[in-house]
């Protein structure tokens, strides 16, 4: 099924977008996604934020520079990025409103857990090292997290709340950067180095009982590769959950901090984090990229795979039974496109709904 035949049948779906009782038991799926196409002597980039329930996708915003959207933990607010400022909406589409301005680049937008603080990414110009800052969620003065001379990026909240882990790429001496991870408290307080060794650490996420993360050598191409560890939340006790022979990247941890979601070649796999084996959910086509994240309730997984293959670069966006491994539905395709250029956005969450704590 085409995005645009998807789209022209599921206008009839925004209202249930505005519906909190819905929400829970049928949570959108928000992305990004953008079509250039040439008219006449002008090229016309057309696109913006969507929401998916099961196969109905809806309209939210209707710019091409929308992306990289992050609901509150209520489910009440989208944050997005946009031209390199910050921006919020409701789940509707309604309520528009601007958090940050300036020159610089605001990207990366991560709601705290109570919802009144925005944690992000700036840079002063698009490509320079970005340092973390905060925001209120309603806009206002910013404040620098964490800033230094390497690249901060890949910020996730601590299950309660109160501290932020993060990647730092930091400058080595003979060239290039060493990816180490590091956790801040969100007052700016407590800086506290959690990983340690040669081998680049990066992609954090809290899980209940500390952190995962990947660990290896994080450059792009054949050179990178990566095995899963875990730590606890202090950075003690490191050690391998996943490897072998083929590289494993952490995609996602489910809702109760339980179960975490990988890939490796041609697998998309979970398993339970403190014990239990590496079990597949379903098998990859070869020579693509995956990204995948958990439903709140952890029965679906939604998966963007793009081709390796620069000339074609194909990009899906559809989602999964994690249980059987079956497609549920299928959201957008580039595949065949008309349009001389197609993006699907690389991140794209899920509307919180009612969910385990830990």
């Amino acid at each position: 099924m085409s995005f645009r035949h998807t789209l022209i049948s599921a206008i009839v779906a925004l209202a249930a977008l505005a519906a909190p009782a819905a929400a829970a038991a049928n949570p959108a799926l928000v992305f990004s996604h953008v079509t250039t196409e040439t008219q006449g002597t002008e090229t016309v980039a057309k696109g913006g934020l969507f929401a998916a329930r099961g196969e109905h996708v809806t309209s939210l915003t209707d710019n091409p520079a929308d992306t990289e959207p992050a609901f509150s933990p209520d489910g009440d607010t989208i944050v997005f990025s946009r031209g390199g400022d910050l921006f919020k909406i409701r789940p509707d589409g309604t309520g528009e409103r601007q958090l940050t301005g300036g020159p610089e680049v605001d990207s990366r937008p991560l709601v705290s857990r109570d919802g009144r603080t925005i944690v992000f990414e700036r840079a002063a110009a698009p490509g320079a090292p970005r340092d973390l800052y905060t925001v209120g969620v309603d806009g206002g003065n910013t404040h620098f997290l964490v800033t230094s001379a390497g690249d901060e990026h890949e910020a996730t909240l601590s299950p309660n709340g109160k501290t932020v882990a993060f990647t730092r790429s930091e400058p080595e001496a003979t060239g290039g950067t060493h990816d180490v991870i590091y956790s801040i408290r969100l007052n700016g307080s407590g800086i506290v180095r959690l990983s340690h060794g040669r081998e680049d650490a990066f992609a954090p996420h809290y899980f209940a009982g500390g952190i995962v993360f990947d660990r290896g050598e994080s450059s792009e191409g054949p050179s990178g590769f990566s095995d899963i560890y875990a730590t606890k939340a202090n950075g003690a006790k490191p050690h391998r959950l996943v490897g072998g022979a083929s590289s494993v990247y952490l995609q996602d941890i489910s809702a109760d901090g339980r179960t975490m979601l990988f890939s490796r070649y041609q697998s998309l796999c979970e398993k339970t984090i403190v014990g239990g084996k590496p079990h597949k959910i379903a098998t990859m086509p070869a020579g693509i990229e995956t990204q995948a994240a958990y439903s709140p309730d952890g029965r679906a997984v939604a998966v963007r795979t793009e081709t390796y293959a620069p000339a074609d670069p194909a990009q899906r966006l559809y989602t999964l039974n994690t249980r059987q491994g079956f497609e549920l539905g299928s959201l957008v395709s580039t595949e065949g496109s008309e349009a001389d250029s197609e993006e699907i956005g690389d991140y794209f969450a899920w509307q919180p709904g009612s969910r385990a704590g830990y």
